[in-house]
Order: C-alpha cells, then structure tokens, then sequence
C-alpha cells in the first residue's frame, strides 16, 4: 500500500510540553541545547502552520505544578540521579515563564491541557475527551522529550487504540542525541510511523480534494 493510499484516518496534532522550560534558554529549568532547541522550534512552526491549513486540530499539553512537592513526590525525580532533572523543584511552577507555550508554536483556535503532572499527558487530565471530542482516530504527535514523556504518550496513545504518527521533526530531548534515537527507533518497531511531513502532506491530499 503506498502512501498517498493510506489516508490518515480523523487525524490531530498532540504537543508535549513544548513550553519555554524546555526550549527557551532565557528561562529554561530543563533545557534542550540551544541549537537543537531553536532548530525544533523553527520547524514545528512551519509544520503547526501547514497543518491547521490542512483542517487539522493542534491540541498543546504543559506540564505544571502548583508547588515543589508536586513534582518532588516522585522518587527518581526528588533522588536527583539525572542530571537533566536536577532542577526538577523549579520546573514549571505555576505563573512561572517556563510553563508558556513557545509562541511560534501556538496559534488562537488551539485547544491547551495544562493539567498535565507526570510523563503521561493522559495521567488526571482531559486529553483523552479532547481527542475524543474531536473524532480523532489518528495522533500525529510532537513533543519534548524523545525518550521520556513523547516516549510514554506514544505508549499511552496506541493503548486507547489511535493510530499513532510521530512527527520526526518535531521531537527533541534535553538528554542527547543518542536517547533521541533509541526511542525514534523504539516507537518506530513497536508503536507506529515515524514520519516526515511531506509524508504525512502525501495521505493529506486525498481527504483535502477528495
């Protein structure tokens, strides 16, 4: 079955935590290197744009805490082992800069969970009524980080039985290069496609014309 046979199915965008706590170096507690900060944040602009104009809904999930304790009641985060995470009693406190949507990425019309508390988007929130709401049967899924809260919603979406596309360029993770692709490789064997969004735009043009 070629591409342009397969259309995607009711598809929305999911964003994970591409807030400025991770991707804005002024203000960042977790942050993504600079450059590869910048680079993901250029392209998921262009790739949000592309998409709203073809129909589809973008829906941004944020992490935040309204105090310390939130975050520190969770034993490898408090334990300080990761070295990315040692910051984890700053993060995204409520009314904090770090918990604003980067604002390339954002647009009036995009529908925000901010209820978000630990590496599921899914975990005390309502994203899954969002994406029920919406008649979403396929996610197209963005987000920081690759290898832990991207990773997790990937397992947490194919579980409540959507299709999952991971956006290839839209992904990135504060913990390097070589995490990155260990979890693009793991979705990608037993989770769902790993796309870029011509190939996405190729399953788009019959649903738009058709």
């Amino acid at each position: 079955m070629t591409a342009i046979e397969r259309k995607l199915e009711c598809p929305i965008l999911v964003a994970i935590d591409m807030h400025r706590g991770h991707l804005d170096p002024a203000v960042a507690t977790m942050p993504v290197a600079a450059d590869r900060a910048r680079a993901v944040v250029e392209r998921s602009a262009r790739i949000f744009d592309r998409a709203r104009a073809a129909g589809i809904p973008v829906v941004h999930v944020v992490t935040v805490y309204r105090r310390p304790s939130e975050a520190q009641s969770n034993p490898f985060w408090a334990s300080k082992r990761s070295g990315t995470r040692a910051r984890s009693a700053e993060h995204n406190m409520e009314g904090s800069p770090g918990t604003q949507i980067i604002p390339e990425l954002y647009r009036p019309g995009d529908v925000v969970v901010t209820t978000k508390k630990r590496y599921s988007a899914f975990l005390h929130t309502d994203l899954e009524f969002v994406l029920r709401d919406h008649g979403a049967r396929t996610v197209l899924l963005a987000g920081i980080n690759t290898n832990s809260c991207v990773l997790c919603n990937a397992f947490e979406i194919v579980n409540r039985d959507f299709e999952l596309v991971l956006l290839e360029e839209c992904v990135e993770t504060m913990d390097g290069p070589e995490a990155h692709a260990m979890a693009l490789k793991l979705m990608q064997v037993c989770l769902g496609r790993v796309l870029r969004w011509e190939e996405i735009e190729a399953e788009l043009v019959p649903i738009a014309h058709g």
